[in-house]
């Protein structure tokens, strides 16, 4: 079973050597993997191009934001599955993929997922954060759970037959994809195990501002899916990520 695996990555000269490195060093032999760039400015097409004969495909071109580089690597994806992992981010380990491929061989699922670790920006080996996702249960929604989107994988089909992302979400669109799917009864399989780790610099990083325009787009989602918006849904969804830092 073929997987690709899909960075986005713009101006990440930073961090995206670790993203590469972790990529390559799975212990998984049938991988395709494919670098999305959106033309960047400093060294971080040099750093890509260091490790190209590890890289199936790499285009480098102005985009309209994440989402819409994000669907341009699922285009290029020839993989039965696709996963997504920025170019801040890293596998925990090198069996990741291993872990995901047996996942899908020992279940008749069309998606699969994990936990998240996240990690100081400047100091990847200290945690302060862990995302342990759970079983999916329908009624968790409501309180504002979610897959986490770099530690899941799912059939390209579905990719096919459910649509990629909206690129009408600036900030959501991973959460609006991951609730379309989950609401057109998506088979998915909890894989209790650490996947990614994420460099820290979302929800306690951001103004208050840029929270509000991120709480718009959450309800959106449910709206743009003819889905009532459940009621205290981002007092609820606040309360669980603030679980995440206990």
């Amino acid at each position: 079973m073929k997987i690709s695996i899909i960075t986005i990555c713009y101006n990440s000269a930073s961090t995206i050597e670790d993203t590469i490195k972790s990529v390559i060093a799975q212990n998984y032999l049938d991988l395709e993997y494919i670098i999305v760039d959106g033309g960047s400015k400093d060294d971080t097409l040099k750093i890509i191009e260091k490790y190209r004969d590890k890289i199936a495909k790499i285009i480098s071109e102005p985009d309209k934001g994440i989402y819409d580089a994000m669907n341009k690597g699922i285009v290029l994806a020839t993989g039965e599955v696709v996963g997504i992992i920025n170019s801040d981010d890293f596998y925990e380990h090198n069996t990741v993929l291993i872990e995901v491929f047996s996942c899908f061989e020992n279940n008749k699922i069309d998606a699969c997922y994990g936990n998240i670790k996240y990690v100081d920006r400047l100091a990847k080996e200290k945690q302060v954060r862990f995302w342990k996702a759970g079983k999916y249960k329908k009624e968790k929604l409501n309180s504002g759970w979610i897959i986490p989107h770099p530690a899941f994988f799912v059939r390209k089909e579905v990719y096919n037959r459910l649509g990629s992302f909206n690129t009408d979400f600036r900030i959501a669109a991973d959460y609006e994809l991951m609730l379309r799917f989950l609401q057109n009864n998506t088979a998915v399989q909890y894989l209790d195990s650490t996947l990614v780790c994420m460099r820290e610099g979302g929800f306690s990083g951001q103004s208050f501002a840029q929270r509000k325009k991120g709480w718009a787009e959450l309800k959106k989602a449910w709206q743009s899916n003819n889905l009532p918006v459940p009621r205290l849904f981002i007092f609820r969804r606040i309360l669980s990520k603030i679980k995440q830092y206990l």
